[in-house]
This record gives structure tokens, sequence and C-alpha cells, in this order.
């Protein structure tokens, strides 16, 4: 039998499956990992002791199940966080810890910078994008200004999984996916690295070859086979960004089709078949040759219900399952609206539609009567709330999506996924699959011809389940929405304002 191999690093948790000719699971193994926050607007993971030992501890996991040994490895694909920025010495090895996405916002005076140095229109017309958190190529910049030594000895800027694909390969690869989002080192309508003006802080040597994710970028080394249990001469392919991947993996692969990521930030990611420029939405290729996205994020999402929880001193000994079962019970015991109090969900700034990376988190409304599960309810209610002004960036830019896949931890969170369809006043499928790790496993089955076409990848999707527009929440939280909305206009200047003094100590 064969099977297809795919890995996933997201932000706390590394999956892995093995996944069989018909896109049956025929075994997983995940492990878990944490972020490193050394200062204010900075997140960072370690390159080899997070993205590397991660891969090897689940590859070895599922080499060593029965229907691994029993089978042929036809190919293999990774994904991870990004776009992150990792500096590689000519050795592959990392020379300070990765970089992660738009989580980190380190690079806002490189940000300011590059606008007055080559004008938003012009970064615009290049790079389809505006310069925001999300763009690699500004932390590139910040590398070289901030740490010069260590630009010196930078053979490579990669990203998370194509560090990862090197470490199997010795290839050094990009998909167009993610260099899509290294503005304004990227011309998003050539398909090409761009580093006319940048000379000062990158060359063109230093960026990686790019290819399509479902191009082989090599087969696993004797050294990388020695370390992960996955066979020498294994099939990699180039692989992706894990929302992307985690598109394929719930089929949202056509244009027309929308995903709504519930993961530690919240991701959407609508299928084009030509490129669409905006300054409110992320334009980049997506996974397969001719096929393009219109993409927005929230800075957070999952993350907050972590916080909540620990802020609400809810017990975790028993498991993540566990611990968001107790939040959503707790904030059952409120009511729709949270009685009143309105939290902005802006732990570490916020990406679309406002591009803040000075705001922060509010709770607004409290008063003496509020208790433990009306604060959990307002913070649940309150990453509906930025998922669907992010969302609404689609109508606004004359994109409306035709088909709405969700996907990700936080669609088990029923209050999270009602509360967002009810705003938008627009239904969710929920798709069954298991994650970014099986899309890589289509990806892997892609490269070598397994799967030829977008709609065969659909056969491997399963069941999925509904959500409707329920009527009763939609009222109240559509009218929340509107405050909510309010609320960032009223306090922005405030926050930019109380940032720019904490950065400066």
């Amino acid at each position: 039998m064969n099977l297809f191999l795919g890995i996933d690093i997201g932000t706390f948790e590394t999956k892995g499956v093995l996944v069989d000719e018909q896109g049956v699971v025929q075994a997983s193994a995940s492990k878990r990992h944490s972020i490193s926050t050394p200062r204010e607007n900075y997140v960072e993971q370690d390159a080899e002791e997070v993205w590397w030992a991660d891969l090897v501890f689940v590859a070895k996991r599922l080499m060593k199940t029965e229907v691994a040994k029993s089978s042929t490895i036809a190919a293999m694909a990774c994904s991870a966080i990004g776009p992150c920025v990792l500096p590689i010495d000519k050795n592959l090895a990392p020379l300070r810890p990765g970089i992660l996405y738009g989580v980190d916002a380190r690079a806002g005076k490189q940000i300011s910078e590059l606008r007055e140095r080559f004008g938003d229109d012009e970064i615009f017309a290049k790079s389809g994008n505006s310069l925001s958190s999300q763009s690699a190529g500004p932390k590139v910049m910040w590398v070289a200004q901030n740490e010069p030594e260590i630009a010196a000895m930078t053979e490579w800027y990669v990203t998370s999984q194509s560090f990862l694909v090197a470490k199997l390969t010795g290839e050094v690869t990009m998909d167009h996916g993610t260099a899509g989002y290294f503005h304004p080192l990227y011309d998003l309508k050539q398909q090409k690295w761009d580093i006319t003006g940048c000379e000062d802080f990158v060359s063109a040597a230093q960026l990686p070859n790019l290819a399509w994710a479902t191009e082989i970028a090599g087969y696993v080394t004797h050294a990388a086979a020695l370390a992960t249990g996955i066979p020498e001469g294994t099939v990699v392919a180039v692989g992706t960004t894990d929302s992307p991947a985690e598109a394929v993996g719930a089929g949202v692969v056509e244009a027309g089709d929308t995903m709504i990521q519930y993961g530690s930030a919240g991701y959407m990611i609508n299928v084009l078949n030509a490129p669409k420029s905006s300054s409110d939405l992320w334009s980049a290729p997506f996974v397969f040759p001719k096929s393009f996205v219109a993409a927005a994020g929230t800075a957070t999402a999952g993350t907050v219900t972590r916080w909540i929880c620990d802020l609400l001193d809810i017990d975790s000994s028993e498991g993540d399952e566990k611990l968001f079962t107790e939040l959503i019970d707790l904030a059952m015991q409120s009511k729709v609206g949270a009685n009143g109090v309105i939290f902005q969900a802006h732990l570490s700034g916020e990406r679309t539609p406002v591009q803040d990376a000075n705001s922060r988190g509010i709770f607004f409304g409290l008063s003496l009567s509020h208790t433990r599960s009306d604060i959990a309810r307002a913070a649940i209610e309150g990453i509906a709330h930025s998922l669907s002004y992010a969302f609404e960036t689609y109508s606004t830019n004359g994109i409306e999506p035709e088909r709405i896949k969700a996907i990700g931890g936080g669609t088990k969170n029923t209050i999270l996924i009602e509360s967002v369809s009810a705003i938008l006043d627009k239904p969710q499928t929920v798709a069954s699959s298991v994650g970014a790790a099986f899309g890589d496993a289509a990806i892997a089955a892609y490269a070598v011809g397994h799967l030829t076409s977008r709609s065969e990848i659909l056969n491997w999707v399963g069941s999925e389940a509904q959500v409707g527009v329920n009527r009763d929440m939609q009222s109240r939280l559509q009218l929340d929405h509107e405050d909510y909305k309010a609320l960032y206009e009223a306090t922005r200047a405030l926050g930019t304002k109380r940032s720019l003094r904490a950065r400066d100590g």
C-alpha cells in the first residue's frame, strides 16, 4: 500500500498523518510546543528545538506504526506557520530564532522606512499588498539593521517549511504562496523575486529558489532519513504555510471557495483564478499553478481562549479538550451579548482590516454586577467580532465568497462559530478534515501524480456539518458588532500613544 505523509508545524502543536491512496488517515501523531515572547511585539520560535525537533518526533512515531512498516511512503509534504523569517548559514544552521508571522510586530520602524523609501503606490503596484506586520520583507530589514553580524553570516532567509524542506532534502526552496508575503521583495504579477531598491539589506542570492507548493523540492537525504526514520529517497514536495495547506485539506481548492480558519490566529482564504490586489486584503499565489488567493487574518483567536482560561483560573490539568469545554460551559451561564460587556480581542495588535500593531485588548462595559461567566462569554464573542470584522473586508472589496468552509480547533466552540454566522448572516460548512497535515498529504499525492486534478482532492474530504444563522443571536450580536468597530475607532489614537510609550520605556 502507498502512503502519503503530511506534517504540519502549527503555532502551538505539530501534527502528522499517514494517508492512504483513498484519502483515509491510517495513522496520526502530534506534539505540543510553545512560543517565545522575549519582549513586547516580539514572537519567536526556535527552528531546531521546535520546528525540526517536532518533525523528527512526529515522523519517528509514524514510521514505527505497523501500517508504515508494511507500506511504501510514496511522497511527503510539510507545512508550517508563516510567513516566518529565519536566517540560516551555508550549512542550513539557524542563526537566530525564527521571527513569526503577523503576530510578531517588531518591524514597525522598518515598515515606515520602506513606505517612505518607495511610496505606498509603488509597493502596492509590485506586491499587490500594503506593508503590515504580516509582511516578511520589513522583518528581513529588521535583522539587517538590528543584528548586522547575523545578517553578514546569512546565506539564505527562509521561512518555516522552507527550513524543514532544506533539512530533509538539502534543497533551499520556497513556494510562491509564501514568497507572496515577502513584500516588497516579491513581484506578484511576474511571480518572481525583485529586490530593486532593497539591496542595502538583502541580496538576491539570499532568497530561496521559487516553486509551486505541489512541485517536487527534492528527496529525503541519508542524514535526514537517519534522523527522522523517513525512508531515504522519499519524494518531498515544496509545501506551503499552514493556512493554504489547511484550505486544501478542507477542500477549498476551486475559485469561489472560502476558508475561515479558527486557529491560534484567525485566517481566511478566498480562492481566485487571477490575482486581485487590494489595500485591505493580502494578495498572493495559492498552492496550484495559476491559482491565487485574497486573504485576511486576525492577530489572535485561539490564543485568546487560552489566555482567558488562564486568567479565569480554569483547570488545564486534564488537557485542552476539557479546558475549553469548561470555558464554553462557563460562558453559557451568561447570555448572548455577555450582559453588555464587549471585548476587543487585540491582545497582539490587529491585522485585517485595521492593520494596527499598537491596538490592545479592551473589556468595555464592566460593572460590579458582572461575573466570570460574562467575562468568558465576552472573550469568545470578542473573537467572533474580530473574525467577522476581517471577513467583511471581502464584500467591501467586491468579493462575494460563494462557499464558506470552517476549519480548525475553534470550530468546536459552538458559541464562537454560531456567533460568526449570526454576525455575518452567512451559514458555514464545518469541514471534517484533520487539518493542515491532511492537506500536506494531499499536496504530496498531487506532486507525484496520484491526484491529477483539484476535483480529485475533494474525493478525499469527508462528510461535513452545517452551521446556520441563529436569528435569536443575530439581532443582539449585530448591534454589538457595530459597537465593537466604534470602540476601536474611539480608542485607536490612545492605543498608539500608549504603545509608543511602552516601547520607549
